[in-house]
């Protein structure tokens, strides 16, 4: 059995130290990607929600890229708002950047009431290239 590999990105912030849990898990060919939400540099949630949900893309991509995946590698996508209805129309907008055509990953959206200050959480599901790492 392989044994799960932790990983980061190069400028990770710091709510993985205090909280104690890793950016991405690599199991074989498949990398899971814990919850990433709009944080700056300090764990600080972003106040604006269209930079809030544009910074938890980012720091997917960071973590996608120390893997060696990108967006294109996704198979699965979970996202939690805090106030779907209202966030609606910003978030498919951001999500029709980051996926501008087809194939679409699977994508399961969930309301909460709490996300530690955050109003936006994205964790996602990847295929490794054969030719990353």
């Amino acid at each position: 059995m392989t044994k799960p590999e932790p990983i980061f990105p190069a400028d990770r912030h710091a709510l993985y130290e205090a909280h104690g849990y890793s950016a991405a898990i690599r199991s074989g060919d498949l990398l899971f990607v814990s919850g990433q939400v709009g944080s700056r540099p300090d764990g600080s949630p972003e106040p604006d929600f269209e930079k809030q949900v544009r910074l938890a893309f980012a720091n997917i991509k960071a973590t996608l890229a120390a893997a060696g995946c990108t967006l294109a590698d996704l198979v699965d996508v979970t996202s939690f708002h805090t106030d779907p209805e209202h966030q609606f129309a910003t978030i498919m907008a951001v999500k029709q950047e980051m996926f501008p055509a087809a194939p679409y990953p699977t994508w399961t959206a969930i309301g909460v009431n709490w996300l530690a200050g955050f109003d936006f959480e994205i964790k996602v599901i990847a295929r490794i290239p054969q030719t990353a790492g």
